[in-house]
């Protein structure tokens, strides 16, 4: 009889042991669903940023924005001065 009670004891907090840890189980799950979910969305912003910054590479993008938004403006050949470098042999 003494066998009967410890074993139901037993087999009862193997199975509250089990419900803990298929519930802990879930609570990961959630948060590795959360994580990818996190990670696609910056690796859309990465492909986004990546668009932009290819875009604002071209030449002529950065020439305009330097007229417009800075007044810059291509120098004149009297406004270029050649500056020569003596080399050390």
């Amino acid at each position: 009889m003494k066998w009967v009670g410890f074993l139901s004891v037993i087999v009862i907090v193997s199975a509250l042991f089990v419900v803990v840890v298929r519930h802990q189980n879930r609570l990961e799950f959630l948060d590795v669903r959360i994580a990818e979910k996190q990670r696609d969305q910056l690796n859309d912003e990465w492909g986004r940023l990546q668009l932009e910054k290819a875009t604002w590479a071209r030449h002529n993008l950065i020439e305009q924005a330097a007229r417009d938004e800075l007044g810059m403006i291509t120098p004149g050949p009297a406004d270029i001065v050649l500056v020569q470098v003596e080399t050390r042999e």
